[in-house]
């Protein structure tokens, strides 16, 4: 079973900027859709940002335009780039499969974004 390990979570401020990394234990190529994916208190986790294996990008409405998905499969690490924070962006930060497996799920990367 792949496993996925997320970093690069912190704090904040509103307009801020973070990068997120996905490093994955086996060959990430191997994958048709990598996708981010976050859950926020109280809600259910949602679709953030999805890149397939040829290279198609796919975003949420909400973070589409801020947020950058990419995969470096040399080093089998998808990352995410998010800029223009919102507080509304705070959340556990997680990387999968699209569709997700359920066995694949990591323990995740905090971003809080508030001033």
């Amino acid at each position: 079973q792949v496993q996925f390990v997320e970093s690069g979570g912190g704090w904040v401020q509103p307009g801020g900027s973070l990068r997120l990394s996905c490093a994955a234990s086996e060959d990430i190529s191997r994958f048709s859709v990598v996708a981010w994916y976050r859950q926020a208190p109280g809600k259910q986790r949602e679709l953030v940002a999805t890149i397939a294996r040829g290279g198609s990008l796919g975003y949420s409405d909400s973070v589409k335009g801020r947020f950058t998905i990419s995969r470096d499969n040399t080093k089998n690490t998808a990352y995410l780039q998010m800029n223009s924070l919102k507080p509304e962006d705070t959340a556990v930060y997680y990387c999968n499969r699209r569709p997700a497996v359920a066995t694949n799920w990591g323990q995740g990367t905090q971003v809080t974004v508030s001033s």
